[in-house]
């Protein structure tokens, strides 16, 4: 999301199941890295078990956040590797990494509510309860 009325940006961090179900989502400002958000959203998840893989893009590639999922939350980070860095990872569970659209279609699904388009709400507590109430309408789609 971009500027809004409201800031400076805000930045909706969602995790979604193979058929574009959202399983976890988070809001936070538009100017951490992403990487440092994926605890946060793990701990918005909207099941009681989490997810064995997760999928994303070359900017979670860090051995840190690697070690952190794996020890934490037994998650396995599947992420292309960077160029600035050797080899991390074999082209097998790359593989997956052809599934991300999914989250992007997920998005697209959220983009159809207007609330969520133009952040209305002045509080970050309001937007965040907008945006699980999108995910619960496009959970009740899949029931």
């Amino acid at each position: 999301m971009g500027k809004t009325k409201r800031g400076e940006g805000t930045k909706i961090m969602a995790i979604a199941a193979a058929n574009s179900v959202p399983l976890a989502v988070t809001i936070d400002s538009a100017s951490p890295h992403e990487s440092k958000l994926v605890t946060e959203t793990l701990a918005g998840s909207f099941l009681d078990e989490l997810c064995g893989k997760l999928i994303d893009g070359k900017a979670h590639d860090s051995d840190p956040l690697d070690r952190h999922l794996d020890k934490e939350y037994g998650i396995e980070m599947i992420a292309p590797n960077r160029e600035n860095r050797g080899k991390t990872q074999d082209g097998r569970p790359l593989r997956r990494y052809k599934k991300r659209w999914v989250v992007e279609r997920l998005f697209a699904w959220l983009q159809w509510f207007r609330r969520l388009v133009t952040r209305y709400e002045f509080h970050a507590k309001n937007f965040l309860g907008m945006v699980r109430l999108g995910c619960m309408k496009i959970m009740l789609r899949f029931v």
